[in-house]
């Protein structure tokens, strides 16, 4: 869950249609954090039912002779909150910078867009996973 680059997350949208969308995620103790827009179709959708699940995709190489991938992946279902504290959304940005900016002292952007960014807060209920049947040889021998 920690290593991936990026995740899907899938939230309940206008006249009940799935709304996916790719984000950035940071994970802390057993929540994950992503960073959004003040507005737009994530939020509204979170706000009127805040249900939702993250697809976090760790490894997916094809192997054409094979016809086939090793794939790897983890979805999370949980519950996502919007966070209204200045200093969690702070702590939680300089999470993101650390993990995509390694190295780049983040606080002049986050200064810059902390009064236009959110943080979402997903406690996680459950966790399901796949991995393609090679990947499981490899790591258990």
């Amino acid at each position: 869950m920690h290593d991936g680059k990026y995740a899907v997350l899938a939230v309940s949208g206008d006249d009940d249609y799935p709304y996916a969308v790719p984000v950035n995620y940071v994970c802390k103790d057993r929540d994950i954090f992503i960073h959004s827009a003040a507005q737009g179709h994530k939020i509204d959708a979170i706000r009127r039912n805040p249900k939702c699940s993250l697809c976090i995709v760790d490894k997916d190489d094809i192997v054409p002779e094979k016809f086939t991938s090793y794939f790897r992946s983890v979805i999370v279902f949980g519950t996502a909150h919007i966070i209204d504290s200045e200093e969690e959304k702070i702590t939680v940005l300089r999470l993101l910078s650390d993990k995509y900016s390694p190295g780049i002292d983040p606080a002049a952007e986050i200064q810059r867009f902390l009064k236009a960014v959110y943080i979402i807060r997903i406690d996680i209920e459950y966790i399901t996973g796949k991995e393609a049947i090679e990947l499981t040889r490899i790591r258990n021998n």
